[in-house]
């Protein structure tokens, strides 16, 4: 529901900025999960690459957190609420918790599966963020992009032998 106190007037439609919002709450969404495994995994990580992966680990989270809070003040922009509790995150993420403590290699596998999940629904924004000319999202989206493939693809790296 958009703010009705003063309305939003930025050049893009009401239902456009709803949709762009929705697509937002998503990576939100995927984003915060993706934070929490893998600040989850770097408290967790053991084995013989314990130093590699939790400073990896720890960089993505860190960089993660800045992330939430980029996705949701452009919620907020665009004259929106932006979900911020974990049930909403739960219904909206596609991304699912890992129970318990993998192995390292599942772990890495899981990231690498969280990582292109975020590419993916970042991704699925684009047509309507296109179509409006919202330059802005669409600059934000082109970001995420590429740090989550980026992170996919050195995750990835470490499964090989």
């Amino acid at each position: 529901m958009p703010s009705q106190t003063f309305p939003v007037n930025i050049g893009i439609d009401e239902a456009s900025r709803a949709k762009i919002a929705e697509g937002l709450s998503r990576l939100l969404a995927d984003t915060y999960t993706l934070y929490l495994k893998t600040h989850n995994f770097h408290w967790n990580v053991t084995g013989p690459m314990f130093q590699t992966l939790h400073l990896l680990f720890e960089t993505q989270y860190t960089e993660l957190a800045g992330a939430v809070d980029l996705i949701a003040e452009r919620i907020r922009a665009l004259g929106y609420p932006a979900p911020g509790t974990y049930s909403e995150f739960a219904q909206l993420s596609s991304i699912s918790e890992s129970p318990g403590v993998p192995k390292a290699t599942e772990m890495i596998r899981l990231l690498v599966e969280g990582q292109e999940a975020v590419v993916r629904t970042a991704r699925s924004i684009f047509p309507v963020v296109d179509e409006v000319n919202d330059e802005p999202t669409a600059d934000l989206l082109t970001q995420r992009m590429q740090v989550h493939e980026k992170n996919a693809w050195m995750l990835r790296s470490l499964l090989e032998e």
